[in-house]
């Protein structure tokens, strides 16, 4: 019993006893109780403990926060003419679109065939005129590792969009738009792991629009039947993203976006992603007017003969392996996800065929993906765009070798590559010369075919990126991605930590977010780059310039580290024999 009602029975019993009751309307006064000042405490830090609970949430081994969406409110909803959606505050200048389709879902006789374009008529009957809420994360798409539940991770009713926008965008609006492709080697990735609200909240002047498409079998799935479209479809996964700009294009004026102002964006395969769009149909996809490729994962590209023992393996392990092809296909669509998605994980570790085809991987199918890539660039079979491309500065893949990576590779090709690379270059550190070689081949030397092709062309800006993320030994692959998305640590099955920054870390976070947005908004990086920074200069023929991009010097948050430096010489002779190289690393 409080003090409140103690106070309420002895005024009663008093005036009972007198029988003159009288209306008291307050009590009187009395000092509180040091109990009672201890259990109002107590209440207090309840109630704000709970609010900040429902604001943050804690991730990993560390003491990580990552804002949490609030409670949607009326203000966050759009509307596209066939459907309404409601989306939510994830930061006070942001707000999230989550899982907006973008195409039909690829399911049941669907599976392995391209993506058929959104029907606006379905979904708008299906949302029976209710505001859709779109303000969760969607399943990601089947993944091809799923490491400790192989078979179980994501769905294939997955052809969404994530978008971002700032608060009040609407019809109108007309912002530019970045459209990002997640990496993943084309096997794994979940958007979740990469979120833009925070980017969106420092630059409050873009949309961002991030794409779930096919993954590993489910996305790229190749055999030479397929060149009979009743079959199936080859490289339905890299037809997802085209079909995502096509609806970015017709609908994300909606959301506030000019669908005539798209920059496209990607890291690692996300960046493999990028070039195969500058090149595809020899440069006439006509969805995009800018792009930023990360990280180029210059990875083989079969033809579909190549793939056909890959494909009759998967088959077999699914339990399709017998019958016409027809029949093997239709064995294939009706089968289950876990048998497909744990085919296509036992193909990466088997020895089924001596070719070295192992993965699902895009195919050069002499429609959309006309040529090997970087072909069709030294071709000038490109979309002449401005250009941002980079890559880190210890690029490599783990745990491969150059005969593995690219089976294409004769041991004669192998030993003319290692003459680029004299042993006296690395008489300090040796172990160095394979890992630089095949740094070059898988990732760094995109950086300079493509920052030469599209400086003749149009305009390119090219840089190295050189922080290193906590606790690794060198700067590697994929460690733009740590800085530029809130600490995220990817795992299996769609999994990320988020780690906090350090102030140091956040303001260099915030300068790698500038400069992007900067080219996104108006072409160049400098426009609107942070005053801190310094100038970007843009790579040309005559001057290989290039931005070192890295934290400021010691815990610094208003003075800049990045500074910029040229391409050496040996480094564009590497590349250039690289390039030349195209028939046998890229097939």
């Amino acid at each position: 019993m409080n003090p409140g009602q103690s106070e309420v029975k002895d005024i009663d019993k008093s005036c009972s006893e007198n029988k003159t009751p009288r209306r008291r309307l307050h009590p009187p006064h009395r000092t509180p109780t040091p109990k009672f000042i201890i259990a109002l405490y107590i209440i207090f830090l309840s109630s704000a403990t709970y609010l900040v609970l429902q604001r943050y949430a804690y991730h990993g081994s560390f003491f990580t926060w990552r804002p949490l969406l609030p409670s949607p409110s009326g203000t966050n909803t759009i509307d596209t003419g066939y459907a309404q959606y409601r989306g939510a505050h994830s930061y006070r200048n942001a707000v999230s679109y989550l899982g907006i389709p973008y195409a039909e879902p690829p399911v049941g006789d669907r599976r392995f065939r391209a993506p058929l374009a959104l029907n606006t008529t379905r979904v708008s009957l299906e949302a029976k005129g209710v505001v859709v809420d779109a303000t969760e994360y969607p399943d990601f798409c089947i993944q091809g590792v799923t490491g400790g539940a192989p078979g179980g991770a994501g769905s294939e009713d997955c052809l969404k969009v994530n978008i971002y926008t700032p608060p009040g965008s609407k019809k109108g609006s007309n912002l530019p738009v970045l459209v990002y492709f997640h990496g993943g080697g084309y096997i794994n990735g979940n958007p979740r792991n990469w979120p833009f609200d925070h980017w969106i909240d420092q630059s409050p002047n873009i949309i961002i629009v991030s794409v779930y498409y096919r993954l590993s079998s489910f996305g790229f799935l190749a055999t030479p039947a397929f060149r009979d479209t009743a079959n199936g479809d080859f490289n339905a996964g890299f037809l997802d993203q085209i079909q995502a700009l096509k609806w970015v294009k017709e609908h994300i004026y909606s959301f506030g976006g000019d669908g005539g102002k798209v920059t496209i964006n990607g890291e690692s395969a996300g960046g493999s992603s990028v070039e195969l769009h500058l090149v595809a149909a020899n440069g006439g996809e006509r969805l995009f007017s800018q792009a930023i490729a990360q990280s180029v994962y210059r990875t083989p590209l079969p033809t579909p003969e190549q793939q056909e023992p890959l494909f009759n393996f998967y088959a077999k392990r699914a339990g399709c392996g017998s019958g016409s092809i027809a029949a093997q296909l239709a064995c294939l669509r009706k089968a289950s996800v876990s048998a497909l998605a744990r085919a296509q994980d036992a193909a990466v570790t088997s020895a089924f065929t001596a070719s070295g085809y192992k993965l699902f991987h895009p195919v050069v199918d002499g429609k959309v993906i006309t040529d090997f890539p970087t072909k069709s660039v030294l071709e000038g079979k490109f979309a002449a765009v401005p250009l941002i491309v980079g890559a880190t500065t210890n690029e490599t893949a783990p745990r491969a070798t150059l005969e593995s990576f690219f089976p294409s590779m004769s041991r004669s090709d192998v030993s003319a590559l290692l003459k680029q690379y004299p042993l006296s270059a690395f008489a300090d550190l040796p172990e160095l010369r394979l890992q630089t070689a095949m740094g070059d081949s898988q990732f760094r030397c995109a950086r300079s075919i493509l920052g030469t092709a599209f400086a003749s062309t149009s305009k390119a800006w090219t840089y190295r990126y050189n922080q290193r993320t906590p606790g690794a030994s060198g700067v590697d692959h994929a460690a733009e991605n740590w800085m530029m998305f809130k600490g995220t640590t990817t795992g299996f099955n769609g999994t990320t930590t988020f780690s906090k920054l350090s102030p140091t870390a956040t303001a260099f976070a915030e300068e790698l977010i500038a400069y992007w947005v900067s080219f996104v908004r108006s072409g160049d990086p400098n426009a609107f780059k942070l005053a801190r920074s310094p100038v970007w200069t843009p790579f040309t023929a005559d001057e290989k310039s290039r931005i070192v991009l890295q934290e400021g010097p010691g815990e610094s948050t208003d003075v800049s580290g990045s500074f910029l430096e040229l391409e050496s010489a040996d480094e564009g002779a590497r590349c250039r024999f690289v390039a030349s190289m195209v028939e046998v690393q890229q097939n």
